[in-house]
């Protein structure tokens, strides 16, 4: 595994902490569950499995001291959800980590396929899960029909949603989606990101990520949406907030959904993208 970081990794790890929901639901739908020792308070699915699993903090937030105190002999963490400060300082202290930053629904995949690798007394039943995984995938990638022009905002206050660079926004895509704002980058500051202030000079910007931008909603307007896609993670977008885009010209289809079905990277986004498909393809039907 090029992406391990530290230590080579344990070919059979007994004890491992997760730092990602993702990554804690694959390993437990990939038989791992007791090698688990650790996981984030946010690992809460499958929840009977991760009830009894000592926290150690949360993904941004992790207390290095409490994942080393558990002698973990595998960490596996995320680019995106965890912290550089505190994946290097497990790196340091000499415990092997495994990193990864799947942008696409194949490549959240193809990560779980990698930590399948870990279990070769299971390889029999995870192969066989996996295969299941890369048939939702054709199926979704083989969908029929034009793509309903989407919205996915993702946070609230201020209006935030993805760009094309995400895996959020190739999740939608494979569900029927198109992402109306796939070509907008995040700008800086706020007020600017917003229309109502000049851009930050560029030197000031430089490695800033971009794929998030914050939005105003006179620019959800000006993109015309067919749909309003309102997951409930990381915002859970409610009742007031399906008003606010129900205000908007046309007006949009509102619909809620499972946020785990777009952003859980791995086994979770399979389980329930294509219920999700067929809800989409409903608006363009309605």
């Amino acid at each position: 595994m090029t992406d391990a970081l530290g230590p080579p990794h344990p070919a059979a790890p007994e004890r491992i902490v997760s730092l990602g929901t993702s990554d804690s639901y694959t390993l437990v739908r990939l038989g791992a569950g007791a090698r688990l020792v650790g996981r984030t308070r946010y690992c809460v699915a499958p929840e009977a499995e991760l009830r009894e699993v000592p926290s150690v903090g949360g993904t941004k937030g992790v207390d290095v001291g409490a994942v080393l105190d558990l002698h973990p002999d595998l960490v596996v963490a995320n680019r995106e959800e965890n912290t550089r400060h505190d994946v290097e300082a497990l790196a340091r202290a000499g415990v092997p980590v495994l990193l990864s930053f799947p942008c696409t629904v194949g490549a959240g995949l193809e990560h779980a396929a990698r930590l399948a690798t870990l279990f070769p007394e299971r390889a029999r039943e995870n192969e066989a899960l996996l295969l299941l995984a890369r048939a939702v995938l054709a199926r979704l990638a083989a969908r029929p029909g034009p793509a309903v022009r989407t919205v996915l905002p993702i946070w609230a206050e201020p209006l935030m949603t993805v760009n094309a660079a995400t895996f959020v926004s190739d999740a939608l895509a494979l569900a029927g989606g198109v992402n109306v704002l796939a070509d907008r980058e995040r700008r800086y500051p706020l007020a600017a990101d917003l229309g109502r202030a000049p851009l930050r000079p560029a030197e000031r910007a430089r490695g800033r990520d971009v794929r998030y931008p914050r939005i105003a909603l006179e620019e959800v307007a000006a993109r015309r949406p067919e749909l309003v896609l309102l997951p409930d993670e990381p915002h859970p977008f409610g009742a007031a907030d399906a008003e606010r885009f129900r205000a908007l010209p046309g007006p949009p289809a509102i619909l809620f959904c499972d946020g785990k079905d777009l952003m859980w990277y791995g086994l979770r986004c399979l389980e329930g993208l294509e219920a999700l498909a067929r809800r989409i393809a409903a608006v363009r039907t309605a």
